[in-house]
């Protein structure tokens, strides 16, 4: 601004900048209308403009919870984006929900969310960090836990945020309000989680907040405490929510449809090449660090049909594999499903099944216990009798003996045509 309070026309360097970086960090977003986006990026660029104009970083800010102790490549959609602000000079904070998962974000929800454990928390916020450290650059990242002002508010400060928003504001979301329209309960405390989002905001004074679709309420609560505060309130950056494995429902741990970042890389390749034709654009778009050219081409060959669906989850598998383990062990992790899938003519979708391996990369298990959970055999008995009859294999080796050591990525078949890929829980 100027002296007299006009806003000051900016000199071509400075436009030109502002347009370079406009479009890097709006590449891929998405909002629920056209009026939003519109608000989101006008405002985007005139804080951009001070920010080159006056050469200062911009606050930009993404929350995770710790509800589990592994990051999936669903967070990782915003924690690049985050990265990206960092790249174009900004300042990047990363805020660990430590306080915020005891209630955990019902965003997403069509039913309660458990409260999760203080303790299970702080297990799981220890490894948050040093995951998100494998995109973001640890010297220019700022690491908070809201814990450090949520904790400390009393129940007046807690009636004075609540007096800001009203309760048709909270009923009028989509999750709350088809619970209620079924009948299903709404809690209080579930309230408490955007209104606590908001709070994050207003003590970070951020300038740009990042996040999911789903969270447009929570961020947009956010606007709403810094105006009241008269604060600049921050832009939305917002970005799709990535599907999972199945390809219908989105990624998570809680539904089993994720790949985890920290996952062994025969894992990590076996899921990649499981998911469903329809969903191999979404996942090169936003499950891997490939350029948006690439991506782009992929896709595009895909459409057009000269190139097979197979060979496209290939370049996906590879693409995840070689970004969090490098290309030595992607070229093994194929090169392992090639012997266990493609030579053996396994069906290019198989269901999976998840078991403990309590941190260690292979464990001992009863074939005739983990069958009929499975539900390959109708029961212990049928199991055992498959078993001694020859008729169950492991990576296509036959298996006679009532237990058999597994490793994830591993694969049963049992007679001809019943398959099961074993995965870590």
């Amino acid at each position: 601004m100027s002296e007299t309070g006009e806003q000051e026309t900016p000199t071509p360097e400075v436009a030109a900048e502002v347009e370079r970086q406009a479009a890097a960090i709006l590449r891929g977003t998405q909002y629920g209308d056209e009026n939003t986006r519109a608000t989101m990026e006008r405002e985007l660029r005139a804080k951009l403009s001070e920010a080159v104009r006056d050469q200062r970083p911009l606050r930009a800010y993404l929350g995770v919870d710790p509800t589990s102790p592994d990051l999936h490549l669903g967070h990782c959609v915003s924690l690049r984006k985050l990265r990206l602000f960092q790249d174009l000079g900004h300042q990047a904070i990363l805020v660990i929900g430590d306080f915020t998962a005891l209630v955990g974000d019902p965003s997403d929800k069509n039913a309660l969310r458990p409260m999760n454990s203080a303790e299970q928390i702080a297990e799981n916020a220890g490894t948050y960090q040093e995951q998100a450290f494998k995109i973001l650059d640890p010297e220019r990242t700022e690491v908070r836990y809201n814990s450090e002002w949520l904790d400390a508010l009393n129940f007046r400060d807690v009636i004075e945020l609540a007096s800001n928003y009203t309760v048709q504001q909270f009923v009028e979301r989509d999750t709350f309000a088809t619970r209620i329209e079924a009948q299903q309960p709404v809690y209080l405390h579930e309230f408490m989680y955007g209104l606590m989002q908001a709070q994050d905001a207003l003590k970070l004074k951020t300038d740009i907040q990042l996040g999911g679709t789903d969270q447009t309420f929570n961020i947009m609560a956010g606007r709403t405490l810094q105006r009241v505060h008269e604060d600049p309130p921050q832009v939305a950056v917002l970005s799709p929510i990535l599907v999972g494995t199945d390809g219908s429902l989105r990624m998570s741990k809680s539904t089993g449809n994720y790949i985890g970042i920290d996952e062994p890389a025969n894992e990590q390749y076996g899921k990649a090449m499981s998911v469903p034709d329809s969903a191999i654009g979404e996942f090169l778009t936003l499950g891997t660090k490939l350029s948006a050219e690439e991506a782009d081409r992929i896709v595009d060959e895909l459409e057009k049909g000269t190139l097979h669906p197979l060979e496209a989850k290939k370049l996906l598998a590879r693409a995840i594999v070689s970004e969090w383990h490098g290309e030595t062990a992607a070229d093994e992790a194929a090169a392992y499903f090639e012997r266990v899938f493609a030579q053996r003519e396994a069906p290019e979708e198989i269901p999976v099944h998840a078991v403990a391996f309590a941190g260690e990369l292979e464990t001992e298990v009863a074939l005739a216990d983990l069958l009929a959970e499975a539900g390959l055999a109708a029961s212990k008995a049928e199991a055992k009798r498959l078993v001694g009859q020859g008729a169950v294999s492991i990576n296509d080796q036959k298996v006679e003996q009532p237990q058999a050591t597994l490793r994830p990525g591993d694969v049963l078949k049992v007679g001809r045509r019943r398959w099961l890929r074993i995965t870590a829980s």
